[in-house]
């Protein structure tokens, strides 16, 4: 897991500052991991990925990668070289890109079933119908021999149909083939690379020259001493090279390494680079790219910003548990633990909680063992239009804007939110009464543990702080140990991580308060620097409560949910004084400006007032209570209080219409009875 400084920082990636002049390059293509045009390999969108793949006369290894993963930030050198390295490669098999970071990539990331950043898929050449590829099974062994080699075997992987044109033969040859061509006249070079069964010197040669004309290279194993003893090979690999006019003799190379053959033999007289038209490109949608220009935002390190926190909580459900198509088994648990933690701890606006408060109450009123992700996505968007529910789907950072696009913001978040969570089971111990968890001082840190483990998108990142956990979380007895053990950890990563490409370097990983933040946290000891602990558990309490939030960037419930806005609008008209409006369209410009400013004002009553929870019954609540009717889940259906005061009377009415059948039918028995009464005789 990845860290920052500032209190921030990320699992993955890191940190952030900058000024305008640097915000000009926070726009498009030109600040991701990846340059189209620059870098040598395919960067891949949405639109383009299934047009790329279908029917390729290529194969295809792609990397789905998250901006926001700093193991992908890391690795991102790695695989532009190797995409460098492979370049001659590409009519035979191409190295494309995705940024599941993107949200314009979401969907189709979902759709590919990635879990994991970075993960590898290979796709062959040809493919008809969609396919998620197949998996790159190296496990953490990503050096670029090692890809290089897996793109070779999964080439040869390739049924003689499927096989792409422009690839060669790379199976070896009998060393009978070879001394048929001895002594006659050819039109080309022909390059034979002997080598053993396991060397993969002879296939890389293979595809480096299939761009190249008047020569072609075979390989041949060891296995035949007799052959290589009428060659002159003492050693492997060796090249020998039948040239055109028949005559034939080994070629002495200084190191018998893949370039220094395949240098050599595009060095031959003769031998030219094919004049082929450029494969095509996937073209892009329609839109426009490297136009936008965000705005940096002023804010200030000592405080901690709402729109942070909340956009974290948007990428966690809507991005990250997406990878997910169903929560079952230990991914629910932890998910259903989560909710309720964050449902009683979070600090945050009242349709925000309420709709974390909705979603826990849903999670547990259903018995089930499985549960679609879909579901939760219904009720994260509201589908089911329960009042007063709200959660941003725009990221906004401020506190965690970083200098380019892919460093900081999720991973800077998430660790805000957990301390925030650590901090607010210390100063509010009594939140978590009834849940469980009241008389566990380890909760949130074993659930942040725990969600690491099973969705946390950067995989690397997870296992360090796997390790981590593992090492001394048992050692944690109270709330306030808690506290002071994720700073610890964080701080860890940090030192760990600086100096790393994933470092923002306008905001270097330091170890963190800051004395500028808190001169009183740090000491010396023997000349050596050392924390006061109680000073930083003190700056800790402060930094993350409730009321060192700001709210200033964050989004309006009523103007971005629209819920029910008819109602709305149709209230503050009355309420409002109206405009004398020349037309139609001055009219409702009008209603909107009405609406928007409302919403102006709900934002500010909720800016100045901060989180709800510790309010009481304050200007917001009324506020939000005027707004909106509270509403209940029963069996994952949100009603309001006007459904269920309809079901009530529904039901009265309804006993009360058996009943009164029930009595007409009986009294009418009754004088049956009597009627047709025949006494005996």
């Amino acid at each position: 897991m990845a860290a920052g400084g500032a209190g921030g920082g990320c699992p993955p990636a890191p940190l952030l500052l900058l000024g305008l002049v640097a915000a000009a390059g926070l726009g498009g293509e030109a600040a991701r991991l990846y340059r189209p045009g620059e870098d040598p390999l395919t960067v891949l969108e949405a639109g383009t990925v299934r047009r790329a793949l279908l029917n390729s006369s290529a194969a295809w290894v792609l990397q789905f990668y998250s901006s926001s993963c700093g193991h992908c930030i890391g690795f991102a050198p790695t695989w532009r070289a190797l995409a460098g390295d492979v370049k001659d490669w590409e009519p035979a098999i191409r190295i494309g890109v995705l940024d599941c970071g993107e949200e314009e990539n979401y969907e189709t990331c979902k759709e590919y079933g990635i879990l994991y950043y970075p993960t590898f898929r290979y796709f062959k050449a040809f493919t008809k119908q969609f396919t998620t590829g197949e998996n790159y099974k190296a496990g953490s062994d990503r050096e670029l021999q090692t890809v290089r080699q897996m793109m070779i075997d999964f080439l040869q992987n390739h049924s003689q149909e499927s096989r792409p044109p422009a690839c060669p033969p790379l199976d070896p040859i009998p060393s009978s083939e070879i001394s048929s061509l001895f002594d006659k006249n050819s039109h080309h070079y022909t390059a034979i690379v002997v080598e053993s069964s396991n060397s993969y010197v002879g296939r890389e040669v293979i595809l480096d020259l299939i761009q190249y004309e008047n020569i072609m290279v075979k390989r041949v194993l060891n296995s035949d001493k007799a052959f290589l003893e009428k060659l002159g090979i003492t050693s492997i690999p060796s090249c020998y090279l039948i040239y055109p006019n028949g005559s034939h003799g080994l070629i002495n190379i200084l190191k018998p390494l893949r370039s220094f053959f395949s240098s050599y033999l595009k060095s031959l007289p003769g031998v030219r680079r094919k004049l082929v038209s450029q494969l095509p490109l996937p073209k892009k949608q329609n839109k426009q790219e490297g136009t936008e220009i965000k705005a940096w935002k002023e804010f200030d390190k000592a405080k901690l910003y709402m729109a942070d926190l909340e956009s974290g909580l948007h990428y966690l459900l809507r991005v990250e548990l997406a990878t997910h198509k169903t929560l079952e088994g230990a991914e629910l648990k932890t998910f259903k633990d989560f909710v309720t933690v964050i449902a009683k701890l979070f600090p945050g606006r009242q349709p925000v909680v309420k709709l974390l408060e909705t979603l826990q109450e849903w999670l547990v009123s259903l018995p089930l063992d499985k549960i679609p992700y879909d579901a939760i996505l219904d009720l994260v968007n509201n589908k089911m239009r329960i009042s007063g529910i709200f959660l941003t789907n725009h990221i906004q950072w401020v506190g965690c804007q970083g200098s380019r696009p892919e460093l900081r913001g999720y991973t800077c978040s998430l660790w805000k939110l957990f301390h925030t969570l650590t901090v607010q089971a210390a100063v509010r111990p009594k939140a978590l009464i009834n849940t469980g968890f009241e008389d566990n001082p380890q909760v949130v840190l074993q659930i942040m543990r725990r969600y690491i483990q099973h969705f946390f998108g950067c995989k690397a990142c997870a296992q360090h702080f796997e390790e981590m956990a593992k090492e001394s979380m048992d050692s944690v007895k109270t709330l306030d140990q808690a506290v002071l053990w994720l700073w610890e950890k964080h701080n860890v990563v940090n030192d760990r991580l600086a100096g790393d490409p994933s470092e923002d370097p306008k905001f270097p990983k330091v170890q963190w308060p800051s004395p500028d933040l808190c001169p009183e946290c740090h000491d010396e000891m023997k000349g050596l620097h050392s924390w006061d602990e109680a000073q930083v558990l003190q700056f800790l309490k402060h930094h993350y409560h409730s009321e060192n939030i700001l709210y200033k960037y964050t989004e309006g419930q009523v103007n971005v949910n629209e819920i029910e806005v008819g109602d709305v609008r149709e209230r503050r008209d009355k309420n409002l004084p109206k405009k004398a409006s020349g037309n139609k369209e001055d009219k409702i410009l009008d209603q909107q400006n009405m609406l928007d400013s409302k919403s102006k004002a709900l934002d500010k009553l909720i800016a100045n007032n901060g989180p709800v929870r510790d309010r009481g019954k304050n200007a917001i609540e009324s506020v939000i209570h005027k707004e909106t009717k509270p509403s209940v889940s029963f069996l994952g259906i949100g009603f309001s209080n006007i459904d269920m005061s309809l079901c009530v009377v529904l039901y009265v009415a309804s006993s009360l219409f058996l009943m009164i059948m029930y009595f007409f039918f009986r009294m009418r028995s009754k004088r049956w009875k009597v009627r047709y009464y025949r006494p005996g005789v």
